[in-house]
């Protein structure tokens, strides 16, 4: 997503660099949105996957946000027939006969899931999609989309800082056998080591708009990811390392989104493939991080009134 929008300028020769460095690495899962840069991140793929490193990806791409030229969102379509659209532009942009994981980036609260699932179903059926997903939905909408077509992974934001999901949603993808990809492993940055309170932020950043990057809430959030930086020392690791390994060891079924947008920050992160917490590491990451550690919501009101994952959640607390 940052190679093409969200966090200001990015660099087109060195977000290239980095996906050949990761598939190298043996990175496979590539995740995008058609969405991300109104069709530049599909575009930027494509680049890097010639020469024959296709076959080396397992493209995610997820479609429905609706935007204006400003950038500004306007909601979500998940009509049938917005889903095959969607579906013919994003093939075209990535130069590809088929999409290994095809999912709504939100739900539209206008369309049956079944509807939306149903017209996906049809695509897996004429070999354009090979699996199912759904991102940001609850426990309800899960069941209801995997009684039509098995749901193959959820996408929802998941760390040290965003663990809602573990009250009901996690359980029910693990009772229906759907994995989950976690996005925001690093909290937008706030889990990285990195960030500081003087740090600038660039007028097109989005981060500008999320109230943990505000304030008061911001220092909070800073206070709690230095309590694990002693923790991360002991290790022989970085903050980052840390935060991914601790997503790693929530199960196998969890796999983190890493965003990297350059070569060192792809370079940190892989070393936490190969950081194996401790059930006394885990403890301590709990004792100073708890579930609801976290100042400020994730998201700005307007964009968490679209997460039908955050009002399952919301039920419950």
């Amino acid at each position: 997503m940052g190679m093409s929008d969200f966090y200001g300028p990015a660099d087109r020769k060195e977000s290239l660099a980095t996906l050949h460095a990761a598939l190298e690495a043996g990175i496979t899962l590539l995740d995008t949105g058609d969405f991300y840069g109104m069709g530049h991140n599909e575009l930027l793929l494509r680049e890097a996957l010639q020469g024959g490193r296709r076959d080396k990806a397992f493209i995610a791409v997820k479609f429905g946000a609706q935007r204006t030229p400003d950038g500004s969102f306007i909601g979500f379509d998940g009509r049938p027939q917005a889903v095959k659209t969607a579906l013919t532009y994003s093939l075209q942009r990535l130069g590809t006969d088929h999409i290994d994981l095809y999912q709504p980036a939100r739900l539209d609260p206008g369309v049956p899931i079944e509807e939306t699932v149903g017209a996906m179903a049809e695509m897996v059926q004429a070999g354009y999609i090979r699996h199912i997903g759904l991102s940001e939905v609850g426990a309800e909408t899960l069941r209801r989309a995997q009684a039509v077509h098995p749901i193959t992974a959820l996408q929802i934001e998941y760390s040290l800082l965003s663990r809602s999901v573990e009250e009901e949603i996690l359980p029910t993808a693990r009772e229906l056998g759907i994995g989950i990809t976690a996005y925001g492993v690093l909290s937008r940055g706030l889990l990285s080591g990195h960030w500081s309170p003087d740090r600038g932020i660039a007028a097109q950043d989005f981060r500008n708009h999320l109230p943990r990057f505000a304030g008061d809430n911001l220092a909070h959030n800073l206070a709690l990811v230095e309590s694990l930086r002693s923790l991360a020392w002991e290790r022989s690791a970085t903050v980052a390392q840390l935060a991914i390994a601790w997503v790693l060891a929530r199960g196998a079924d969890i796999i983190p989104l890493i965003g990297a947008r350059k070569r060192e920050r792809l370079a940190e992160a892989l070393p936490a493939l190969d950081l194996h917490l401790t059930e006394s590491d885990m403890t301590r990451i709990e004792e100073a991080l708890g579930p609801q550690a976290a100042a400020g919501e994730r998201y700005g009101a307007d964009q968490m009134a679209m997460l039908d994952s955050e009002r399952t959640s919301a039920l419950t607390r």
